[in-house]
């Protein structure tokens, strides 16, 4: 609720403040990246481009977000957001254009996506999992068509977003005990720091 109260108040605040002053500081710009302004990769999913756009989003992570925080607390799903979206941002950087620019919160609901994934092909022998997985699927399939119809969609952080919270999802999943916060803090905080990190070391900066 917290990320749906700050996200929806940005988009507001956007859509009523004067020029595109915001959009020139948070949004997703892959030129300006390269040139050391990692924080573009986090704060994108501040900004939406239309009411479509973050009803979208804002809906997908009212559906897919609560179990997850509820199993693994807040802190670490904020972790697995940021650390989700830097990663889409990563790949847009990596697989897009020196000259792209993108808002929204889709690879860090993809991310999301991407946890649920791995729960599923975890579970996949059980009756759950092979549900799970149909459903999945079917939504994914969806979303990997999108692009073709609405060109402007990153597939590129989609699929960055997907992969980060798969790798998380199954990474989270191998340490029990006491040690499991920790462990999950630290693998996302990692995946985050590494995904901020490679567009400085592709780029030379």
């Amino acid at each position: 609720m917290g990320i749906i109260g700050v996200t929806v108040a940005m988009f507001l605040l956007s859509a009523l403040a004067p020029g595109d002053r915001l959009f020139d500081l948070l949004a997703m710009d892959n030129r300006a990246v390269a040139d050391g302004e990692v924080w573009r990769m986090v704060t994108v999913v501040l900004l939406h481009a239309n009411l479509v756009h973050i009803w979208f989003n804002m809906w997908a992570l009212w559906v897919l977000g609560p179990q997850i925080e509820r199993e693994v607390g807040g802190l670490r799903f904020v972790l697995l957001y940021l650390a989700s979206a830097a990663t889409g941002s990563a790949f847009a950087f990596w697989l897009g254009g020196p000259l792209d620019l993108g808002v929204g919160a889709s690879g860090a609901i993809f991310g999301l996506f991407g946890v649920w994934l791995a729960s599923a092909v975890r579970r996949r022998h059980t009756a759950y999992g092979r549900y799970l997985l149909s459903q999945l699927g079917f939504v994914l399939l969806i979303n990997a068509a999108i692009p073709f119809v609405f060109p402007n969609v990153s597939w590129q952080a989609h699929l960055g977003g997907l992969l980060a919270g798969f790798v998380l999802g199954n990474a989270w999943a191998v340490v029990r005990g006491p040690g499991r916060p920790a462990w999950q803090a630290a693998t996302a905080l990692v995946l985050l720091a590494a995904s901020l990190l490679s567009p400085l070391l592709l780029s030379g900066g």
